[in-house]
């Protein structure tokens, strides 16, 4: 059983900073492709950010280009996003997801095998 829990959310005056962290359980953390997600009410899941397996490549959405950072600790099963600069329109549950086919990494939701509960992320203007 993989399992995935999300921390870090909270609120946030625009132009602020969080920091998720989203921990893995299981001993091939390694193994995964790590994503990030999010969500509104009424709106559908997007995709924010996602990082290989040795952390050494990485893509973004282009609303977050700049603002956000993914990284990992494969030492401690944990893949964190970094959010500076964050705008009202990022509030949203914001999700991590482990990709376990060896791929090159993506965007798209059902490439992805195992889900977090979600961390809610809201910036006040």
């Amino acid at each position: 059983q993989v399992q995935l829990v999300e921390s870090g959310g909270g609120l946030v005056q625009a132009g602020g900073s969080l920091r998720l962290s989203c921990a893995v359980s299981g001993r091939t953390f390694s193994n995964y492709a790590m994503g990030w997600f999010r969500q509104d009410p009424g709106k559908e899941r997007e995709f924010v950010a996602a990082i290989n397996q040795s952390g050494g490549s990485t893509y973004y959405t282009d609303s977050v280009k700049g603002r956000f950072t993914i990284s990992r600790d494969n030492a401690k099963s944990t893949v964190y996003l970094q959010m500076n600069s964050l705008k009202p329109e990022d509030t949203a549950v914001y999700y991590c997801a482990a990709d376990s086919a060896w791929r090159g990494i993506t965007s798209r939701i059902y490439d992805y095998d195992y889900w977090g509960q979600g961390t809610q992320v809201t910036v006040s203007s």
